[in-house]
C-alpha cells in the first residue's frame, strides 16, 4: 500500500470511524470525485445552446441569459444557508439531500416548457450551491491529512467535466441530431450516479454529530465580523469575477482584434484546458506550505501580464495570454478552496466561511460580466474593461497575502 493511503487509513483508525475499510475510503472518494463532476457540467453545457434553446421556445434573449444568471444568483442567496443546515443534520446527510434534487432539477429542465426550464433551473442551482458549499468542509472533515490532495482531485473532476460539457454540446446536438433537450437531460445520469455512490455515507451521520459536538475547538466564530474570512472572501469573489468576465467575453474580444469565431472559441478552450492541472497541483503545495503568500503573487503575475497581453501584445501570441490567463484562474480557485480549510480550525467554521466567501463571489460573477459589457458599450473599446481586469488582480493580490498568512478564522483573531 502506497504511503498516501497508509495515512489515510492512519487518520480513520485514530479517529471516530474505525471501521471505515480501504474499500469504504475509496468509496469515498469516488463519491467525491463523481459529485465534482456535477458541480460545473450541468452549468457550462448551456451556454453553447442557449441560441438554439431561445428560438426552439420563443423566448427573448434577456429571459435566455437568465438561464446561466439564475444558478449563479441560487449559489449567491442559498450558500449561506448551507452550514447551518449542515450543523444540524450532518454534512454527509445534507449533501446526500441535494442529490435528487440536482438529478430531479437536470430533468425537469429538459421538459418541454418554459416554466419546467427555469423551475428545473433553480433546483439546480439550489442544489449545486449546497454542495459548492460542502465539499470543501466535507474533504476537512474526512480527509484532514491530505485536504490539498483531495481539493485538487474534486477540483480536476469539476473543470474537466465543466469544460468537456461545454464542448459537446453543441456535436451532440446538432451533428448527432441529439437536440437540446437530450443534450441538457443527459447529466441526470452522472448526478443519479453520485447519489448512488454517496449513499454508504449517509450511515455515518451520528457519528459525526457526535464527534462534532466533542470536539473542543468547535467554537462558534461570525465569520462576517472576522477580516480575514473577509479577505478571504473577497479572493475568492475576485477570482470568481474574473473567469466569469473572460468566460463571456474574450471570445468578442479576440473577434474585435482580428481573429475569426472559430479561432476565439479554440482561444477559450486553451484558456479552459491550461487551468486543469494547476487545478490538482496548487492545492497540493499549498497544503504544504506554512503561508500562501508566494502563491497568491504568482497568480497575480500571470494574471497581469496576461490581460496586459490581451490589451498590448500581437495577435501572434494571443494563445500565450490565453494559457496565462488560465494558469492563473487555476491558481487563483484552488487558492480560494483552499483557504476555506486552511483558516479555519474545524468543519463547521470551513462550511461558514466557505457560505460566506461563495455567496459574495457568485453574487460578483452574477453581474460581473453584464457590468463589462457595459463598459465597453459606454467605451466602445475592450481597453477599460481589461484596464478593469488589471486592478482587480491588483486587488486580489493585496487580499490575497492576508488570506494567504499562517492565521485563523476565530472569535480572537489579531486583525
Amino acid at each position: 500500500m502506497s504511503s498516501h493511503h497508509q495515512a489515510i487509513e492512519k487518520h480513520f483508525q485514530e479517529s471516530d470511524e474505525p471501521s471505515r475499510s480501504s474499500a469504504g475510503i475509496l468509496l469515498l472518494i469516488l463519491g467525491i470525485i463523481f459529485i465534482g463532476m456535477n458541480l460545473r457540467a450541468p452549468l457550462t453545457s448551456v451556454g453553447p445552446l442557449v441560441g438554439m434553446i431561445r428560438d426552439d421556445l420563443g423566448i427573448s434573449n434577456t429571459l435566455a441569459g437568465m438561464l446561466t444568471t439564475l444558478p449563479l444568483l441560487a449559489f449567491a442567496f442559498v450558500s449561506p444557508f448551507a452550514p447551518k443546515l449542515a450543523r444540524r443534520f450532518g454534512i454527509n446527510a445534507v449533501v446526500l439531500a441535494s442529490l435528487p434534487i440536482l438529478t430531479l432539477g437536470i430533468i425537469l429542465r429538459s421538459v418541454s416548457g418554459i416554466g419546467t426550464l427555469f423551475l428545473g433551473t433553480a433546483l439546480l442551482g439550489f442544489a449545486i450551491s449546497i454542495c459548492n458549499v460542502l465539499l470543501p468542509s466535507l474533504i476537512k472533515q474526512e480527509f484532514p491529512l491530505r485536504i490539498g490532495f483531495m481539493t485538487g482531485i474534486y477540483s480536476v473532476a469539476m473543470n474537466l467535466c465543466g469544460a468537456i460539457a461545454s464542448g459537446i454540446s453543441i456535436p451532440l446536438a446538432t451533428d448527432f441530431g441529439l437536440g437540446w433537450k437530450v443534450v441538457l437531460g443527459c447529466w441526470a445520469i452522472p448526478a443519479f450516479l453520485s447519489l448512488l455512490v454517496w449513499l454508504p455515507q449517509a450511515r455515518n451521520r451520528h457519528k459525526q454529530m457526535i464527534a462534532v459536538k466533542s470536539d473542543r475547538k468547535n467554537e462558534p466564530v461570525n465569520v462576517w465580523r472576522s477580516r480575514l474570512a473577509w479577505k478571504v472572501t473577497i479572493f475568492m469573489g475576485l477570482q470568481s469575477l474574473m473567469f466569469y468576465i473572460i468566460v463571456a467575453w474574450m471570445p468578442e474580444i479576440l473577434i474585435e482584434r482580428g481573429l475569426s469565431a472559430s479561432s476565439s472559441g479554440w482561444m477559450l478552450f486553451l484558456l479552459q484546458f491550461a487551468l486543469l492541472p494547476f487545478t490538482f497541483i496548487i492545492p497540493v503545495i499549498a497544503g504544504r506550505m506554512s503561508n500562501q503568500r508566494l502563491l497568491v503573487i504568482i497568480t497575480f503575475l500571470l494574471f497581469v501580464v496576461g490581460y496586459l497581453g490581451l490589451l498590448f501584445g500581437g495577435n501572434l501570441l494571443i494563445p500565450v495570454w490565453a494559457i496565462l490567463i488560465g494558469i492563473g484562474g487555476g491558481c487563483a480557485f484552488s487558492l480560494s478552496m483552499m483557504f476555506f480549510s486552511l483558516r479555519t480550525q474545524n468543519v463547521h467554521q470551513a462550511a461558514e466561511l466557505s457560505g460566506m466567501a461563495q455567496s459574495v463571489g457568485y453574487l460578483l460573477a452574477a453581474i460581473g460580466p453584464t457590468l463589462f459589457g457595459l463598459l465597453h458599450d459606454m467605451t466602445h473599446s475592450w481597453t477599460l474593461p481589461l484596464f478593469i481586469l488589471v486592478v482587480a488582480s491588483a486587488l486580489l493580490l493585496i487580499v490575497g497575502l492576508g488570506a494567504g498568512s499562517n492565521q485563523y478564522v476565530t472569535s480572537k483573531e489579531k486583525n
